[in-house]
């Protein structure tokens, strides 16, 4: 995100500048995405002068390219790691808790400050929510306060939380960790981790059950356990 003027608010235009953006890496061979913000913030989520006195189906509009941006980021094959350097709120908060991974610096902060003003969070915290919980949301929502990336890596919204100038290392780490392995199994993982994750146990089950014995058929499983056996590096079919 480069709209450092504008604290990388997620105007409309932007955010479908990025939908593009993710749709041509996520289409392309590149096994890791990093999603980070240039400037003082990484963003302060929704750009005010998009909705201020803008109609109900023009806010409507701006919130679903919203959700789409989101959903994307979980949809594209590739791992996403948030790289936090700064202040995230609202939306912001929202996409870091959308990513797949994130690291944040330890002068990061983050907030869904709509519940001490007169637009609250309600989009922001489908995301953040998932990540923490039940009362540590509603903490967050209805206090608008910004908890420290301590606090926020103590409630599950980041990975780990490094000092500022270790922190382009300490991302690109962690995504050479998850990126590790063949891609189209990630892609494959990736996709059914987020689909069991709605569903009740027994459900969750079934569903990977079905796609754990489909996938061992696959050239990528039997390479893997074949490399495994006969104790070599394994060469990967994709």
């Amino acid at each position: 995100m480069n709209r450092p003027k504008r604290r990388n608010a997620l105007s409309r235009a932007h955010m479908l500048d990025l939908i593009t953006a993710l749709k041509e890496v996520g289409g392309s061979d590149a096994r890791g995405i990093i999603m980070a913000g240039a400037g003082p913030v990484f963003s302060a989520g929704h750009d005010f002068a998009d909705v201020a006195d803008a109609s109900l189906d023009e806010v409507r509009g701006l919130l679903d390219t919203c959700t789409e941006l989101m959903n994307l980021i979980q949809a594209v094959p590739q791992p996403v790691v948030a790289r936090v350097h700064s202040l995230a709120t609202a939306a912001g908060a929202q996409m870091v808790a959308s990513c797949d991974l994130a690291v944040a610096a330890q002068s990061a902060g983050f907030a869904a400050p709509g519940g001490k003003g007169g637009w609250f969070c309600h989009t922001p915290m489908v995301a953040i929510a998932r990540n923490i919980g039940r009362k540590r949301a509603a903490e967050m929502a209805y206090t608008g306060d910004i908890i420290s990336a301590q606090q926020a890596l103590d409630w599950g919204l980041v990975n780990r939380v490094v000092p500022d100038d270790e922190l382009d290392s300490a991302v690109h780490d962690l995504l050479t960790r998850a990126t590790r392995g063949s891609s189209g199994s990630k892609s494959l993982g990736k996709t059914t981790l987020y689909a069991q994750q709605s569903l009740g146990q027994d459900e969750a089950y079934e569903l990977a059950v079905r796609v754990m014995a489909e996938s061992s058929q696959t050239p990528a499983a039997r390479e893997g356990m074949a490399a495994f056996l006969g104790k070599r590096h394994p060469s990967w079919p994709d």
